[in-house]
């Protein structure tokens, strides 16, 4: 038994996972046929890993207006009910189904805890944790949903002056002309 970790996220063509500034993040919003697709991701997920900025984001989840379309209710049960674990030196509490780890030093530690003790996916959120985790050689995997947008700038997917080889894992088109590009890290040949 080990999880596979992933980190995926919606990405410009230029390399951004969101605008410098503003609350606007510049990406598209998915859709009902593509948000589909992210729920069928999250319901796969055995547990969420995340940095406090995409927990603080993702916790909208918790309680979506009523009014919500039935495909974003549907994310919302599934988010609900996958475990997640925050990793933040500010927060003082987290949500239901979540626990907090506070300590910079038990990043690495907990992270390959919980990847020896979880059987199934893993999904890493935050740029800044996920860049953690890349340099500790945690990430199985890299999932880029390739946005048809250009942002010029901002917060990117790969952290500035980290170095991968990759290998590829292969792309699928999806609805609103994203299209999903997979890797892993290339394995030494020592």
């Amino acid at each position: 038994m080990a999880g596979h970790i992933f980190y995926g996220f919606a990405v410009s063509v230029d390399g951004y996972i969101a605008r410098a500034q503003g609350g606007d993040i510049g990406l598209p919003v998915p859709e009902e046929a593509l948000h589909r697709h992210f729920n069928e991701v999250q319901k796969r997920t055995a547990l969420n890993l995340y940095g406090r900025n995409m927990y603080e984001m993702m916790k909208y989840w918790d309680a979506p207006p009523a009014e919500s379309a039935e495909f974003e209710q549907e994310f919302a049960r599934a988010w609900q009910g996958t475990p997640k674990v925050v990793f933040s030196t500010r927060l003082d509490s987290v949500g239901p189904n979540a626990r907090l780890v506070k300590e910079k030093a038990d990043v690495e530690r907990t992270v390959r805890q919980l990847k020896a003790e979880t059987n199934g996916e893993i999904e890493v959120n935050g740029a800044g944790l996920a860049a953690s985790l890349i340099r500790f050689g945690l990430v199985d995997e890299f999932r880029l949903y390739m946005m048809p947008v250009v942002l010029g700038g901002g917060k990117p997917y790969f952290e500035a002056g980290l170095q991968l080889e990759l290998e590829p894992l292969g792309t699928e088109s999806l609805p609103q002309h994203c299209t999903l590009l997979r890797f892993r890290p290339k394995k030494s040949r020592a």
